[in-house]
């Protein structure tokens, strides 16, 4: 079973980690499938860069975020998508300034 969870990879007394998709069984700093992004609880205010689609992608096909990734997950909600620009309206043909020669 895939799991989303957090892999450490900061040095002693500077934690740092990886956002990643793995197996459950696998240890936590071991072989994972893909890395979707990093969290770093050290920074003011904490920090946690992810792919929210990819991340939507892997729930998708059955994988389940431990406690601590689902937890962050909530506080760090996804971006809302850019809104697309609206058109610019042509103006209509009977306003155009009328050339004279």
């Amino acid at each position: 079973m895939l799991t989303i969870r957090l892999t450490r990879v900061g040095t002693t007394k500077r934690p740092f980690y990886r956002v990643v998709v793995m197996e459950s069984h696998v240890p936590r700093d071991g072989r994972f499938v893909e890395s979707l992004g990093h969290y770093n609880p050290r920074s003011e205010p904490e920090l946690l860069q992810v792919d929210h689609d990819r991340v939507a992608y892997w729930i998708s096909k059955g994988a389940r975020p431990s406690d601590t990734v689902r937890t962050l997950l909530a506080r760090h909600p996804a971006p809302p998508p850019p809104a697309d620009e609206p058109e610019t309206a042509a103006a209509p043909a009977g306003d155009e300034p009328a050339v004279t020669a």
